[in-house]
């Protein structure tokens, strides 16, 4: 709805608030008149209309932040009545990854004024604090403002260059989706569904670009195991604890599918050896049967083509499986002085399962309680919890 109300009002400052009036509108009339038979359509006809209104009480606003260009009035009502609005939201995302902004204001922006993410859900994403997050997005909306930057809908000529940002963003929104960082729910659904919407309508765009056929195949391979990862008590279970046979077959064959894709034509990137290395995990009859070799000579490339801190601590985990848990702590112990994961709760998560292993216990308990410290997910929560109480604890005797 925000992103087919930007279209007419040209500002997104003007359109959320434009969108929020809508649902102000809409409690007060669906309580009146019932809802409608179609609440999107009412809601984003009633937004757009505000939109233009506000634009006709004064003109100085279609010069403040010229973001989209306005469509003629018939446009708003097939739009609203065709319920385009993931496309209007793709549309929008490519048109937000504007190429004078710097990368990390594109993904900051789009991800909080078109992909609904809180200010806390990036400032995860990107291992910030939220304050830190939150001037950032300040400061790309000023600059917006300020140098006028003139944001229309991209050329398809253009769409190649900005694609990387926009594959982010969809990234983004799904690893939010998929362990919420918050909340008592392990996975938010509504931005995992909305992710992978957006990954197959970029294949469907764009069917030769071997980093969009990765990144849907990723996400497909980690949603076939959606029905898996927490129990029927609504407990964690890892990987290794997974039955495998309630895993979505049908997802997983379109998931390999595409990586299969994503791996023709020369050096893969880093979402089609992501999609790799999910496709390794999924396809090993059991977690130790897994080939972690061929696992970690992925990472290996992975790291290579993105020297993120995350995929560093994802290749110790592979190391460990390798050349044992001491080998993994020694990478983990160099990770932890990277200020970058000081509150990523996983890196002393996986510190405290391999001190485990080697039997320190007092010091495993230590990084369990450091990975609590930071964990703001009640079902991690819990998972750290117990794993924490059952670290350590003395043998029970009789009497």
């Amino acid at each position: 709805m925000l992103a087919a109300t930007v279209r007419v009002a040209r500002d997104l400052d003007l359109a959320e608030e434009c969108v929020q009036d809508a649902y102000v509108a809409a409690m007060d009339a669906w309580l009146r008149q019932g809802v409608p038979d179609n609440p999107a359509a009412w809601l984003t006809t009633a937004a757009q209309r505000k939109a233009l209104n506000a634009q006709r009480r004064a003109a100085t606003l279609r010069t403040k932040l010229p973001l989209l260009i306005v469509p003629d009035i018939s446009d708003i009502s097939e739009m609203s009545v065709s319920g385009g609005f993931v496309d209007d939201r793709l549309r929008l995302i490519f048109t937000c990854c504007h190429p004078a902004l710097a990368r990390e204001a594109q993904l900051a922006l789009t991800l909080r004024l078109v992909c609904g993410l809180t200010t806390e859900e990036i400032a995860h994403a990107f291992l910030v604090s939220e304050p830190t997050m939150a001037a950032r997005v300040t400061r790309a909306k000023k600059k917006i403002a300020a140098a006028r930057i003139p944001y229309r809908v991209p050329e398809p000529a253009e769409l190649p260059e900005r694609l990387d940002a926009v594959l982010t963003v969809v990234h983004l929104v799904f690893t939010t989706g998929h362990a919420a960082p918050t909340g008592d729910a392990l996975v938010r659904g509504d931005l995992v569904e909305r992710a992978l919407h957006l990954a197959g309508t970029l294949c469907a765009l764009m069917p030769d670009e071997r980093e969009a056929l990765g990144l849907h195949a990723l996400m497909l391979l980690h949603d076939a195991r959606a029905a898996t990862r927490v129990d029927a008590a609504g407990r964690l279970l890892l990987l290794e604890d997974q039955d495998r046979t309630r895993w979505d077959a049908s997802k997983i064959e379109h998931g390999l599918g595409l990586v299969r894709a994503a791996l023709r034509g020369g050096r893969p990137g880093r979402f089609a050896l992501q999609a790799t290395v999910a496709a390794l995990y999924t396809e090993a009859p059991s977690y130790a049967e897994t080939d972690w070799r061929q696992l970690l000579a992925v990472h290996d490339l992975l790291q290579a083509a993105w020297p993120s801190p995350v995929v560093a601590l994802n290749r110790a985990i592979v190391v460990a499986m390798v050349d044992g848990p001491a080998a993994g702590l020694r990478i983990l112990d160099g990770l932890a002085e990277d200020s970058r994961l000081g509150q990523y709760h996983y890196l002393q998560a996986a510190r405290a399962d391999l001190l485990r292993r080697l039997g320190e216990t007092a010091a495993a308990r230590r990084a369990y309680g450091l990975a609590l410290r930071h964990c703001d997910n009640a079902v991690e929560r819990a998972f750290l919890e117990e794993r924490l109480q059952r670290t350590g604890r003395p043998p029970h005797s009789p009497g």
